[in-house]
């Protein structure tokens, strides 16, 4: 199958996959609470967020996915296979430190955590231990989705992340309606992991030319991996002093304890889901881009390219955006009748509204990681990192869950417009131009669909429920899609809304 083919089958695939986690997510995930308890999830929060922080490639997954890209474009088999002999080699090494780490802040849980009850804190241990020796069997793996990508293999890898997550969700189900709790759901999470790398290894086998020369060693090429790794593992870092770390700031200086965990735990969760919308098919366009620059067509090419892909991002963006600001609190409170985690509409407002504005020009940040010039987006992310470590320890103090939310805001915030100027300015993309086609265009029908959302909700005369919920986010889609056709689609992006429809209906009358 060629290129474009598995580009548009494997974005087919990659969407129905994230409707699949996003409608999932929005009936499981309450569920799963509502049968665990709210303290439960809030320590499931609190152990994952906490062994993500440590549990680090220091760059190596970005250097795989760059390199083998990098080699494949210009045809050098043998030099990808040498190439992750050495990487292999590197991911055992820092398994054994990571798992060292992990041991010694294993003991210090009791320190750390102090604000939570003895009963929490057993609790914690045992998800502790699970969530961490999970990371560690898996760790050396991180690398397989490069190279799955590198291959351009988008439907086979979009297939196992569908794999993982619907079985995951079945078989928690299961689990919970038998009686079993919350050492169930963090262990089948960890099965289905394990089960999801043997697939991802088996394709790689069976449909790469892909074999990993384990006794290759070079030191100029293990010097410029690192050289490589090291800026990305700055900026790894700091992307951990944002959801990874917030839980447990807000564990540890705020009275909400548990609870608010679990709150900023929901926001943060659908902040989770508008980032995998917006970044499925990202991944996608490594290897083109890879090209592309091989092939001296960048300053030709990458406008083009990034301005196609942002207009598409801000029309799936605005309209998650648009759609959970008009009826998200609604949602949560009558829909999910989850009154404790009202607030958690006003935290995930914030930590999405950022979304729209980064999000959309991912195709840069994607040329900069390809151009080996990752040392900027590195400063970048240390400011924004350091910026909401300072604003979380003094907002969530006082505000809790809602108080880390608009640190966050506010250092992405901070973060968007800094690459900005790095796109402007190293990469040479006429960033007014991008903007004035996406950002500028869209604002007015967004605001207008919100409008027409906030008056649903206010005059619509339906009692609240499910019923009136399901209205006025129809009447929000309904709104969004005609002033997106009649204003800002151009004949590209109505040519292949048409053909999806199109094919969609053809299966439906063939079946």
């Amino acid at each position: 199958m060629n290129s474009s083919k598995q580009i548009k089958l494997g974005a087919m695939l990659s969407y129905f996959t994230i409707a699949f986690n996003i409608v999932a997510g929005l009936i499981y995930t309450p569920w799963m609470i509502s049968q665990i308890g709210q303290i439960n999830y809030g320590l499931y929060t609190l152990a994952t967020s906490l062994i993500t922080i440590f549990v680090m490639d220091f760059g190596m997954s970005a250097a795989v996915t760059r390199f083998v890209a990098k080699y494949n474009a210009a045809g050098e088999q043998e030099s990808i296979n040498n190439f992750l002999g050495i990487v292999y080699k590197l991911y055992l090494l820092i398994d054994a430190l990571i798992l060292t780490v992990l041991v010694i802040v294993y003991f210090f849980i009791d320190t750390l955590y102090s604000q939570l009850t003895l009963e929490e804190i057993e609790i914690f241990k045992v998800l502790y231990i699970i969530v961490g020796l999970f990371s560690i069997i898996s760790f050396p793996f991180t690398n397989l989705n490069g190279i799955l990508n590198a291959y351009e293999k988008f439907i086979q890898l979009k297939f196992c992340d569908l794999f993982n997550k619907a079985s995951t969700i079945v078989a928690v189900v299961v689990l919970l309606l038998l009686g079993y709790g919350i050492y169930a759901l963090v262990l089948v999470n960890a099965i289905a992991g394990l089960i999801t790398i043997l697939l991802k290894l088996i394709i790689i086998r069976k449909q790469t030319p892909t074999r990993v020369n384990f006794k290759f060693f070079n030191k100029s090429i293990l010097k410029e991996i690192f050289g490589f790794s090291m800026w990305t593992t700055v900026g790894s870092l700091a992307q951990r002093l944002i959801f990874n770390i917030t839980p447990s700031i807000i564990a540890v200086v705020s009275i909400t304890g548990s609870v608010g965990v679990a709150i900023f735990g929901l926001a943060s969760t659908i902040e989770g889901y508008v980032y995998m919308v917006a970044t499925a098919i990202n991944g996608m366009f490594m290897a083109r881009i890879s090209k592309m620059i091989h092939d001296g067509k960048k300053d030709t090419d990458l406008l083009p390219l990034m301005t196609k892909i942002g207009r598409i991002q801000c029309m799936i963006v605005g309209l998650i955006i648009v759609g959970f600001i008009s009826v998200g609190k609604s949602f949560i409170i009558y829909v999910w009748n989850k009154l404790d985690f009202a607030e958690s509409y006003l935290c995930a407002v914030f930590l999405i509204i950022p979304s729209f504005f980064y999000l959309p020009m991912q195709i840069a940040n994607t040329t900069l990681i390809v151009e080996n010039k990752v040392k900027l987006q590195a400063y970048v992310f240390v400011i924004m990192g350091v910026l909401n470590i300072f604003c979380s320890f003094v907002l969530s103090k006082y505000f809790g869950a809602l108080g880390a939310s608009i640190s966050i805001f506010i250092a992405y915030m901070v973060r968007t417009v800094l690459m900005a100027i790095i796109y402007k300015k190293v990469l040479h993309i006429d960033m007014k131009t991008f903007c004035k086609e996406t950002f500028f265009k869209i604002s007015p029908y967004l605001i207008l669909s919100i409008a027409a959302g906030y008056l649903a909700e206010k005059y619509n005369p339906i009692a609240p429920g499910v019923i009136r919920f399901g209205i006025n986010g129809l009447i929000v889609i309904a709104v969004f899609a005609v002033l997106m056709l009649l204003f800002f689609m151009n004949k590209y992006e109505k040519n292949l809304i048409f053909g999806i429809l199109k094919k969609f209906k053809t299966l439906i009358i063939k079946k």
